[in-house]
């Protein structure tokens, strides 16, 4: 095996391929939703991410292995934090999940892209262009729409304040996970930062599992698998696209992992597609485009 050096952890890639990254995680996370809501939520939320981990450590080996690169990395304290922070982050957004209405859980997480946005400027020093931040804007507005916002008024102050607030820590962590990623990109191969995720999540999750185990079916157990896989994809994706493209962008991108989820909820689970969520896409779809543009080279630096 060879350590990669730092010229070579994130190689030069077509101006395209990252944005195609960006949708190919969103896609590969949205079937992961899929498979965590076949669980039904009688699997806890910490089971859930050791069989994440479990999945992806195996297959996240196998590929640093099959690409001869180091899996220990150079950075290892930022890579073992970027481990940790990303697991808190998950086991937050499936506690909201089970503790807020679906609705109030998805717009809280999806804050997310506009923190790591005022993140990645705080911390990297990258800039907000007046076009990502109007395609932000666009994506929040399509996410407040398939999230039927008209549900969201009513009785929203008698939601759980803590429930509330873990969701919202759920978009922080989220948040410092992607520019932690964006930081760890100069340095390190996207394949380790990706196997320190659920290397870190192993050792996180395993008391809490101790502490409430539930024996899965063999049905359950194929779905959980399914969360493995799909989430070794995403993240590999992610991570490469994180590494290519400022942080504010890629994330705008992610916001069609909601169309994706509108049309697995009306294709697989029989869930309506009403005028909210085909307006709310719209919007997400136009996003997406809007940060897929290419800058004219006089505004590069906007």
């Amino acid at each position: 095996m060879t350590d990669p050096a730092p010229t070579t952890a994130a190689p030069a890639t077509p101006p395209g391929r990252p944005v195609l990254l960006m949708l190919a995680s969103a896609l590969a996370f949205s079937l992961m939703g899929v498979c965590v809501k076949q669980v039904g939520g009688r699997i806890p939320a910490a089971e859930v991410v050791l069989a994440r981990a479990i999945v992806s450590v195996g297959l996240s080996w196998w590929l640093l292995q099959r690409a001869g690169v180091n899996p220990w990395g150079r950075r290892r304290g930022l890579l073992i934090l970027r481990g940790a922070i990303g697991t808190v982050a998950l086991l937050c957004v499936y506690a909201a999940l089970a503790l807020l209405p679906l609705a109030s859980a998805t717009v809280l997480q999806y804050l997310y892209p506009t923190i790591t946005a005022l993140l990645a400027w705080l911390m990297l020093g990258e800039r907000i262009g007046r076009r990502v931040l109007l395609a932000m804007l666009l994506g929040w507005s399509g996410v407040l729409l398939v999230a039927q916002p008209a549900g969201l008024l009513q009785g929203a102050t008698a939601l759980p304040p803590v429930a509330v607030l873990i969701a919202i820590g759920g978009a922080l962590f989220t948040a410092l996970a992607y520019v932690s990623v964006r930081s760890l990109g100069s340095s390190e191969h996207p394949l380790v930062i990706v196997f320190y995720f659920p290397l870190v999540a192993l050792p996180m999750s395993l008391p809490l599992v101790a502490l409430d185990p539930v024996l899965p079916t063999p049905l359950e157990l194929l779905w959980l698998v399914g969360v493995g896989l799909f989430t070794q994809l995403g993240q590999v994706t992610l991570t490469r696209g994180l590494t290519a493209l400022p942080a504010a962008q890629a994330t705008a991108i992610s916001y069609v992992q909601v169309a994706f989820a509108g049309l697995w909820g009306w294709l697989i689970f029989g869930e309506g597609l009403d005028g909210w969520t085909v307006a709310g896409a719209a919007l997400v779809l136009a996003a997406t485009l809007l940060s897929l543009r290419p800058r004219p080279a006089a505004a590069a630096g906007r």
